[in-house]
């Protein structure tokens, strides 16, 4: 890190904060601010938030002359720990603001939640366009903090969503992805819904592939599943926010729904679209999780088809109900979170290989040979194309993580 006359953004943590991170640009910008770092924080693990401050030490120690700022959901939760070391503190809800980067360096740090949320593009050096339309959530899971760190669910106008694809669209990104804090809550201060949302969108030229971020499984309706299984420009890609796959845990968590539920969800979606890839959030060694419980989210990656999990070890977050409750220690929550890690990479190399021969329609990605194909499968071309493009492409042999991609014609040949 060196210095300089410039804004340095670092994102931590979701695609919210991606999108986020660039309004977080423009604003300090706007300020006219320079030699300026901007840490955009994350809290939904403490490893996250000691990652954050990890970070924002080392700028105020390599860069003594810059202006650190840091802000974000660690920012929120942490606000008088990060300017006690010496970093500017800007609240989440005024992070998109220029005059948050013009207020006096020792200010008290303030949490402000504003009553809408204005929605949050990231920049054009991205292939796909990662759009935030919603923030905050209004559920009371015990273990989350978000409620603390960003407010009660509010959303974007469809209007002011409109506006910002355009933005995207006109400079050629193709795929956009939604993305909130509780995207499947979208609209629910508004009177709208994310099916409403995402029709508007759809009926924009030149929007070529509508993707969706993690959706709680109880808030799928019956016009959002037409959408995920009917229409052929929504990704067929659903990331649920499943969390665990045991009812003691999951009413623990006081989560919305049950194991059942789950399982029958991705019934019905593979059902009614075959080709569609199973994501999910899953907590390992959640508080009173014993090895029965643990079993039966274990269980969960092969009966819901979880090919990509964002799985993380049970951290406490100080103010939730889930820090008072027993814990079952950190050592064992990593060892559960390794195993779940296992199974989910062999589910997921089983899925891949089997994709192996068929054509996909693949977004090209900045350096031009990477991307992935409507269902997120990671993919490397032969040769390259132009970034940005979607190209048809057979699916080669898997090579780790990814599988070899060639180009070919309309007609299937190379």
């Amino acid at each position: 890190m060196s210095a300089g006359p410039r804004v340095e953004v670092v994102n931590f943590g979701c695609r919210l904060n991606l999108a986020e991170g660039e309004a977080v640009r423009t604003a300090a910008l706007r300020a006219g601010a320079t030699d300026t770092i901007v840490f955009n924080s994350c809290a939904v693990t403490d490893e996250a938030v000691r990652q954050a401050r990890q970070a924002v030490r080392r700028a105020l120690r390599e860069r003594p002359g810059a202006n650190v700022v840091v802000t974000g959901c660690a920012a929120e939760l942490e606000a008088q720990r990060f300017a006690d070391m010496g970093a500017r503190v800007v609240a989440n809800d005024a992070k998109g603001l220029a005059e948050s980067y013009r207020q006096n360096p020792g200010a008290k740090p303030r949490r402000q939640y504003a009553p809408s949320y204005p929605p949050a593009l990231s920049g054009a050096d991205h292939a796909r366009a990662f759009l935030g339309v919603q923030t905050g959530c209004s559920h009371d899971c015990t273990f989350c903090a978000t409620v603390l760190a960003r407010g009660t669910a509010r959303s974007a106008s469809i209007e002011s969503v409109i506006a910002a694809a355009r933005t995207a669209l006109d400079r050629g990104q193709r795929e956009i992805v939604l993305t909130g804090v509780d995207l499947a809550s979208y609209g629910d201060d508004s009177g709208t819904s994310l099916a409403a949302l995402a029709e508007a969108l759809l009926a924009l030229p030149g929007l070529d592939r509508l993707r969706l971020s993690s959706l709680d499984p109880d808030r799928i309706d019956d016009a959002l599943f037409a959408l995920l299984t009917q229409e052929a420009r929504v990704m067929p890609h659903v990331h649920l926010s499943l969390q665990a796959g045991d009812d003691m845990v999951l009413r623990r968590m006081k989560r919305r729904h049950r194991r059942a539920d789950a399982v029958r969800l991705v019934e019905r979606l593979k059902a009614a679209r075959p080709g569609i890839a199973i994501g999910a959030d899953l907590i390992a060694g959640f508080p009173t999780e014993d090895a029965g419980m643990f079993a039966n989210t274990l269980a969960l990656v092969d009966d819901c088809d979880i090919v990509f999990g964002h799985i993380f070890p049970y951290s406490p977050r100080a103010g939730t109900p889930a820090a008072r409750m027993p814990q079952v220690g950190r050592a064992v929550a990593r060892e559960r979170a390794a195993r779940l890690r296992e199974a989910n990479a062999r589910r997921r190399h089983t899925w891949m290989d089997a994709r192996r021969g068929r054509i996909a329609a693949m977004l090209v990605e900045r350096d031009g040979v990477s991307g992935h194909g409507e269902d997120f499968t990671a993919l490397t071309l032969a040769a390259p194309a132009a970034p940005g493009s979607i190209v048809p492409v057979r699916i080669g042999a898997r090579d780790g993580e990814r599988m070899a991609a060639t180009r070919i014609d309309k007609d299937g040949t190379a």
